[in-house]
């Protein structure tokens, strides 16, 4: 292979300099998967460019080559998009980490696509404003990788998915020629070529610069904690809130299991009796929130809320946000290794899902803890195992395509905000026809026609969902 060439890797790191390639197994070890762990292949080279010439020149190197390669951010996605699947050269982006410009008066900002989420917002916030997608890895993942997967988060309940905050992006094609889609304008002539790269999971090219839409911080907010016996309580509430007009800027629901982490880890208070808490958040104009939030406590109460408490401080707010989109790394706690599933159903099958999910739990012996955007119906059942155990893995897989397969079956789809990536390639052709996953291919094939750029994700049409080694780990 091209990649294990010594002239190759010379050519590689006269792109880059000495420093800004990795080699050994001790380094690639640390790349071989995301946060979705259950699968995992090694890059044959990892390489760090600072720049869109240098991202050209290692592209254009690739397809002379014929080598496969594979963008990646922060490696917080959870479907295995940056999985280097027949190895190849990994594009680590995280050194192209500058914001290159603020424009406040026409709200929007150009990024590299390295930048971590929660940096561009701090630096927003001098400004007044902020990035609106705000997905739990916050403090880690990175604008980049947003784009990929068009990530989601709390807030976007109310603001909308990456998709809805990107304005443009300059993309490196695999054959190595940049192009440019949209910019900074809101609404530019033709085809919505924006829109198809965000969600793409990396299969179109190498997205270098990214026009992102900023938002200007809310005036005030107000942000409730409703506390339940039940989880059956709580998501009715959810449901209520969103039938009584009211559009809040988050819904998050925790159950009782992942309070145990949570609370271990940060020490919030929450009470580790309950079913189910809710997070509950509204913002805007300072003159209706109170009467919002009146709203909301009364239906909360009407639900059997055992009690619904209000942040009575900025650090109180933020605390309780922190104990949310750290919720994930506080699992740790409760075993050696967890899967989060992403599916998506209305809410009104809310209360459905989640007595599922306890059955399927119960059916393999698995402890599932949940916490979600119940707002907008985007569960993340997190799946306890030992990975070191291959009985509790492949309990795992079965337990997880079951979960996804209701989703379906509820009339939502199987990822909310995570993507496709290797893991669920194979409900695609239970979500689409065959014509709609040839049209697919046809489009990624018109932005990459020889496979090179992330190859075998997201279509099933694409290739083996993985390698025939490793079949035996999917569920059937």
């Amino acid at each position: 292979m091209a990649t294990t060439t010594a002239s190759f890797l010379d050519r590689l790191r006269a792109i880059v300099g000495p420093d800004g390639l990795l080699t050994s197994p001790s380094e690639l070890v640390v790349y071989e998967c995301d946060g979705y762990t259950i699968e995992k292949n090694r890059p044959d080279v990892v390489i760090f460019p600072i720049s869109s010439e240098q991202v050209v020149a290692i592209v254009k190197l690739c397809s002379e080559t014929r080598t496969p390669f594979v963008p990646r951010g922060a490696g917080t996605s959870l479907a295995g998009g940056c999985l280097p699947v027949g190895g190849g050269v990994m594009i680590a982006l995280t050194r192209m980490k500058r914001i290159l410009e603020v424009n406040s008066r026409d709200r929007y900002a150009v990024v590299e696509p390295g930048v971590v989420n929660l940096w561009l917002t701090n630096h927003l916030n001098t400004h007044g404003y902020h990035f609106a997608p705000d997905p739990s890895s916050q403090g880690a993942c990175t604008i980049g990788g947003n784009v990929a997967t068009n990530s989601g988060g709390p807030h976007t309940l109310k603001y909308g998915v990456t998709v809805n905050h990107v304005l443009g992006a300059e993309m490196v094609l695999p054959d190595g020629q940049v192009v440019v889609t949209g910019g900074p304008v809101e609404d530019c002539p033709g085809y919505d070529l924006t829109g198809v790269v965000v969600g793409s999971e990396g299969t179109f090219g190498v997205a270098t610069k990214v026009w992102v839409r900023i938002t200007r911080n809310p005036q005030s907010r107000r942000t409730l904690l409703g506390v339940f016996e039940t989880v059956d309580d709580a998501t009715s509430t959810i449901s209520d809130i969103i039938g009584a007009g009211i559009v809040p800027a988050a819904l998050e629901m925790l159950d009782s299991l992942i309070l145990q982490a949570v609370e271990a880890a940060f020490h919030f208070g929450f009470p580790l009796d309950a079913g189910a808490v809710l997070i509950m958040e509204v913002d805007g104009l300072d003159a209706g929130l109170d009467q919002d939030a009146e709203r909301i406590i009364e239906i909360a109460k009407r639900n059997h809320a055992r009690e619904v408490l209000q942040a009575k401080t900025e650090a109180e707010r933020l605390l309780l946000w922190k104990s949310r989109k750290q919720a994930f790394g506080a699992v740790g706690r409760l075993a050696p290794s967890y899967c989060t599933q992403d599916g998506v159903v209305p809410r009104t099958k809310l209360p459905h899902i989640l007595r599922v999910i306890q059955h399927i739990g119960a059916k393999y012996q698995l402890k599932i803890a949940n916490v979600f955007h119940a707002g907008d119906g985007n569960i993340h059942p997190i799946l306890l195992f030992d990975e070191r155990d291959q009985d509790q893995v492949q309990r795992v897989l079965k337990a997880s395509h079951e979960i996804l397969e209701e989703c379906v079956q509820c009339g939502g789809s199987v990822t909310g905000e995570h993507g496709i990536g290797v893991e669920k390639i194979d409900f695609m052709p239970r979500l689409f026809t065959p014509e709609d996953l040839g049209m697919m291919l046809r489009l990624r094939n018109a932005f990459n026609p020889d496979g090179l750029c992330s190859p075998r994700k997201m279509l099933p049409t694409a290739g083996a969902c993985i390698e025939p080694a490793k079949a035996t780990r999917r569920a059937t």
